[in-house]
């Protein structure tokens, strides 16, 4: 799962799979589907309360990250 954190201090927004930030936070799997439904319906705006810009690469680069190393082409979660 894709962690994505706004901070409960400095208000920043944190992406990554293993973020040990606290603060409000929304999870995403890796499936592309999932990613594409969660833009197009602003449910990562509407989860941490605030007006998100995220980049889609940055989501889909960690998708292609999680993916190197599996043998059967499966979306880990």
């Amino acid at each position: 799962m894709i962690k994505i954190t706004k901070d409960y201090c400095s208000g920043n927004v944190v992406i990554e799979p293993n973020s040990k930030t606290f603060g409000r936070s929304a999870y995403l799997c890796y499936n592309q589907e999932c990613i594409d439904e969660a833009f197009r319906k602003k449910r990562i705006n509407k989860a941490l309360k605030t007006n998100v810009n995220i980049d889609k690469k940055i989501l889909e680069d960690l998708m292609i990250q999680n993916l190197k190393g599996t043998t059967d082409g499966q979306f880990k979660s």
